[in-house]
């Protein structure tokens, strides 16, 4: 079936990177699948994210990830026909299953399944603790994972931080591991930790090779706290997670409250 959506978004996104003058690296392109349904997985730290892991795939094998992404951008007036043109995945937190159940179909269909294992941008730019979904995805339909890194994407725009989608010249790292293939009677947990053991390795692989360095110490943010920078340690950052769902908790609760 023809695609109407997704050709033009990604010329676009190419095009804006270029006048951007965004330096991207695509490291492992050659681990693409040429067909057949992978679950892509990719650690998280920019909004951008969903942009530059689905590039590197379709780079390296002009494959076109499905994402799956929390319902409310599919509600937006401008990101919602996207999205869905797209044929990206909503997942409503409060039942995750149809998004599972539609995920591991569209696997099945040989399609590519975008995975977020953190489910929200990590703050401290380090790999936080992973679900086991993307695991649970790969037994069920018998495709396998593939792991991604992404880095430099927080310079863009993350958490916390104002977007800087003017800046230019900002080196993108793109690392696309070797495919993790499962047994049959794999444990998700086990084969999650084996994942997460594995986007590590590469994590740490990306950030030595990284070109980009902080232009003065007001430029630190973007680094991690043991490599560092200013960002905050990964037991900061999750009390933040937790302090900003309680928030908004609260506020929903208030919302309905006042009818």
């Amino acid at each position: 079936m023809a695609e109407f959506v997704y050709p033009p978004v990604i010329r676009t996104a190419l095009t804006v990177f270029r006048a951007l003058d965004c330096q991207i690296k695509i490291i492992g392109a050659e681990s693409i699948p040429a067909e057949g349904g992978a679950v892509l997985v990719s650690n998280h730290i920019s909004y951008l994210d969903f942009l530059f892991a689905g590039l590197g795939a379709f780079k390296g094998g002009k494959r076109k990830t499905r994402f799956m992404a929390k319902d409310d951008v599919f509600k937006h007036a401008v990101s919602g026909p996207l999205m869905r043109g797209m044929k990206h995945i909503p997942v409503d937190r409060a039942d995750g299953q149809p998004a599972y159940e539609a995920a591991v179909r569209a696997l099945r269909a040989g399609e590519v399944v975008g995975v977020f294992p953190e489910a929200t941008i990590s703050r401290s730019f380090t790999l936080k603790k992973f679900k086991t979904g993307a695991a649970r995805m790969a037994a069920d339909s018998g495709a396998p994972l593939l792991p991604v890194i992404l880095w430099g994407t927080q310079q863009l725009w993350t958490k916390g931080r104002p977007k800087t989608l003017t800046k230019r010249h900002v080196p993108v790292t793109i690392m696309i591991g070797e495919p993790i293939v499962l047994a049959p009677g794999d444990k998700p947990v086990m084969v999650t930790r084996r994942l997460r053991a594995a986007m590590t390795e590469m994590l740490e692989q990306a950030q030595r090779d990284y070109p980009g360095k902080p232009t003065g110490p007001e430029d630190t943010w973007w680094l991690p706290a043991h490599l560092g920078g200013t960002a905050p340690t990964l037991e900061v950052a999750e009390a933040e997670d937790e302090a900003e769902a309680t928030a908004r908790t609260e506020a929903r609760a208030e919302k309905r409250a006042q009818g």
